[in-house]
């Protein structure tokens, strides 16, 4: 892999730049879709392409379970499995030792910390992390280099180290336990890829919490190592305000040379402050759940289809727009799908907001060359 860097804007730390990897270019800033199971909700991958999403993140904790690492080496590799010709990012499995102990990031922030009675995070040791499967109950441990050996067969063009993600409501004692003892587990993740690098780049994760000193740490400790990037991990904040201080205050310690990455984070609002400051790339399921929702996205805002304003707009959602959806169908249309609880019309909202995505990170793209970000 490797990072151009094409224009530095004279306005913000927003740049633009080339992330070249054996599967294509990723053209930065840009949107990363999240196609857990190796797809995105209700759209297939040939149609992600055609759309122009150039990368794609799956987890490596839920392909594990199913359909497990032999099925996909067997089948050669992730992207011959999944028929996706562009670039994949593989998760660790790392957000799993966090959403299986506490649910989502929700509602961690309302049980201000408080364990799942159910979890299925048997035991965390310097080993790594012993789970209970939610699909059969059997019990897995997924340790640095079991995560690394399993990203190795899928064949992700940018790998993750393992790790683990604290909660907001952590105090700080064992905030700093954890961080001691990801950053020795990135290490040994680390030393697993050198072994084999296999034609793959491996990002750094920084963690640290919302403590700057803690995120600077981080940072430092990770940069004296050969990662090929630096993934923004953790829990940024509990508003948007707090993440955004977060990431201006951690983002000078960052290597300028290589390319960064902010996990989970790509609501429209985020994307509008943390280009700004530099980020070459984000992920979210975002704009596939909001379609589910029947919120599509548009230039003035989400629209909620189900409306009855919606019922008799003989109009594509947006009349400018060139997506598949918005070329072919109507609101009228689409309004009558969802009501009627069709599978299709979560398959055309979804195609329209992942265009939307790709058309918005073009034109952030367009804005920093001309130096107007």
């Amino acid at each position: 892999m490797k990072f151009e860097l094409i224009h530095q804007s004279k306005k913000s730390k927003a740049r633009v730049g080339k992330i070249h990897t054996p599967h294509g270019i990723i053209n930065t800033p840009n949107f990363v879709a999240v196609g857990t199971n190796g797809t995105l909700k209700g759209i297939d991958n040939v149609t992600v392409t055609q759309i122009g999403l150039e990368l794609m993140f799956c987890n490596t904790y839920h392909l594990l379970l199913q359909p497990g690492r032999e099925v996909v080496r067997e089948a050669g590799g992730l992207h011959k499995f999944i028929h996706r010709t562009l670039p994949i990012i593989t998760d660790s499995g790392g957000f799993q030792v966090f959403s299986l102990a506490y649910g989502s990031v929700a509602n961690e922030l309302k049980s201000k910390g408080t364990k799942k009675i159910d979890g299925q995070v048997l035991d965390i040791s310097e080993d790594g992390v012993l789970f209970r499967s939610y699909r059969d109950g059997s019990k897995i441990l997924l340790t640095p280099e079991s995560s690394i050996e399993a990203q190795k067969d899928f064949g992700a063009d940018i790998i993750i180290p393992f790790d683990e993600l604290p909660p907001y409501h952590i105090e700080k004692h064992l905030l700093k336990e954890s961080l001691a003892r990801t950053h020795r587990w990135e290490i040994r993740s680390l030393n697993t890829h050198l072994k084999n690098p296999n034609g793959q780049a491996i990002y750094a994760v920084i963690h640290g919490g919302v403590d700057d000193e803690l995120r600077k740490e981080s940072a430092l400790t990770l940069r004296e190592h050969p990662f090929d990037g630096f993934a923004i991990g953790g829990s940024v904040g509990k508003t948007k305000e707090e993440m955004i201080t977060m990431i201006s205050s951690l983002k000078p310690y960052i290597p300028e040379e290589k390319p960064n990455h902010l996990l989970g984070i790509a609501d429209l609002s985020s994307l509008e402050a943390c280009v700004p400051l530099g980020i070459d790339t984000f992920d979210a399921s975002y704009p596939t759940k909001a379609a589910r929702h029947g919120a599509l996205l548009t230039k003035n805002g989400a629209i909620k289809i189900t409306k009855s304003i919606y019922a008799k707009k003989y109009e594509p959602i947006e009349k400018d727009c060139t997506c598949p959806t918005c070329q072919n169908y109507t609101l009228a249309y689409l309004s009558h799908l969802f009501k009627a609880k069709e599978l299709t019309a979560l398959t055309l909202a979804s195609i329209h907001n992942l265009h939307f995505m790709c058309k918005l990170m073009h034109s952030f793209r367009e804005k920093i060359l001309n130096d107007e970000i």
